[in-house]
């Protein structure tokens, strides 16, 4: 039996036990303070006891790509080499890190960001074909702005080259591993979606994507542990026809294996950037807060479509509930036809649920490692409750992920949450017991 503690080998990096914090935006930008920034979003929790921190997407191009406001870009080595005194804290606490490469094509801000666009009258999106009717619909009622650059042949072999520089990067940096972002309507989910890709060259085949990126992570990084996201969009509306079921999802996984992927996470997502990326309550406590509306104006173009974005997201709330492990039936799927790890992530919030999906109770075991996201907006060192026995304080309330579209923080936003939090930290709960 496999319990939270026990120790795994991923590309033969040793992690110290199967707890990791999940990609998620910690706002950090490249200025001055990102470092500090990112040090202070993750060192507490290498310090709180988890094994593995997998840092949020981070886009390999110099301009564009950014899916949401402060994202950090990983283009320049001189940055990226500043960035060794996070990989060293982490290290100092015995954790280990990986990098997760990305870059939003269709997803990046110049479509959906008002006040971007503004700023940025010139800036167009990378595609992998021409886009879907549908997303061509909204633009053409204003609802978005799509100036679409279809990637020529030797423009996605260029791409794959440039994620490949930037693992080189970040394991000269320090870094134990790479992880791709290939879902929650990335670049490279676009490459494997039948939604999005309809090319006519090799990469019509967007596994090949995956292939050349792996490749050029080879030849840069060495033998660097390469992790990815495998995608199934069966959270599709009913209006999209063509999309990744469960078992394209499970097809991908296999010949990512294949290719020399060393562990790979199946998510179930949608093609668009939408709730069932991060499942739970509408935040109406984000919504309402007063010192947003006129930033919330700004990100949408206006009041008027600020409400209708709203009343979008409380409809997608009342589809997505709040469903702890939503990704465990792929990630078993998967487990059963590889022999790399599997890790899963999605909604976990107690001990029991982790123990239970790493088969610590006897059942077959759903992954070989599990991880939480949103928790440790909450709960910087939530580690060390969780490998203490404790669960998670958060809600799945999402007030923490909305006001991110207007450029601020993720943080725990729910006060009675805080002053639980607080109260914790005062009884030392937080401290790490050996």
């Amino acid at each position: 039996m496999t319990a939270l503690e026990t120790p795994l080998s991923i590309g033969g990096v040793e992690v110290p036990n199967r707890l990791y914090r999940a990609p998620v935006l910690e706002c950090a930008g490249n200025g001055e303070a990102a470092v500090d920034t990112l040090v202070d979003e993750l060192e507490p929790t290498a310090a709180s006891g988890v094994g593995l921190i997998f840092q949020g997407a981070s886009i390999v191009t110099d301009r564009g790509g950014c899916a949401a406001p402060n994202m950090t870009r990983v283009h320049d080595p001189a940055f990226v080499e500043r960035l060794a005194r996070l990989t060293g804290a982490v290290h100092d606490h015995g954790g280990r890190i990986f990098l997760q490469l990305a870059h939003g094509g269709l997803r990046s801000m110049a479509t959906w960001h008002a006040e971007y666009r503004r700023r940025h009258p010139d800036q167009r999106q990378l595609a992998v074909s021409r886009p879907p009717w549908q997303l061509r619909a909204l633009d053409c009622a204003g609802l978005i702005s799509l100036r679409p650059d279809v990637l020529s042949t030797a423009e996605v072999w260029d791409l794959a080259e440039q994620f490949g520089r930037c693992a080189g990067y970040a394991v000269d940096a320090g870094y134990d591993g790479i992880h791709l972002s290939a879902a929650n309507m990335s670049l490279i989910q676009q490459f494997l979606s039948p939604f999005y890709n309809h090319r006519d060259d090799e990469f019509g085949d967007g596994i090949r994507f995956l292939k050349a990126v792996h490749d050029a992570v080879r030849d840069h990084a060495g033998d660097v542990p390469l992790v990815t996201k495998v995608p199934a969009e069966t959270a599709a509306p009913s209006f999209v026809r063509r999309y990744l079921t469960q078992t394209d999802g499970v097809n991908i996984a296999e010949r990512a294996a294949a290719i020399g992927y060393d562990g790979l996470v199946p998510v179930a997502v949608s093609p668009f950037w939408d709730m069932s990326i991060v499942r739970g309550a509408f935040p109406d406590r984000a919504w309402d807060a007063s010192d947003l509306q006129d930033d919330y104006a700004a990100v949408f173009g206006g009041r008027l479509r600020a409400r209708a974005v709203r009343l979008l997201n409380s409809l997608q709330a009342r589809r997505f509930g709040h469903d702890p492990g939503w990704n465990a039936d792929f990630c078993r799927a998967v487990r059963e036809r590889v022999d790399v790890p599997v890790l899963l992530e999605g909604g976990l919030r107690t001990r029991a649920d982790c123990d239970r999906y790493l088969g610590a109770d006897g059942a077959a075991p759903a992954a070989d490692a599990v991880g939480m996201a949103r928790p440790f907006y909450a709960e910087p060192r939530l580690g060390a409750r969780l490998l203490d026995g404790a669960d998670a304080l958060c809600e799945s309330c999402n007030n923490c992920t909305v006001p991110q579209v207007t450029g601020e923080p993720g943080r725990c936003r729910t006060p009675a949450i805080v002053r639980e939090q607080a109260r914790l930290r005062r009884d030392g709960a937080y401290e790490r017991t050996e």
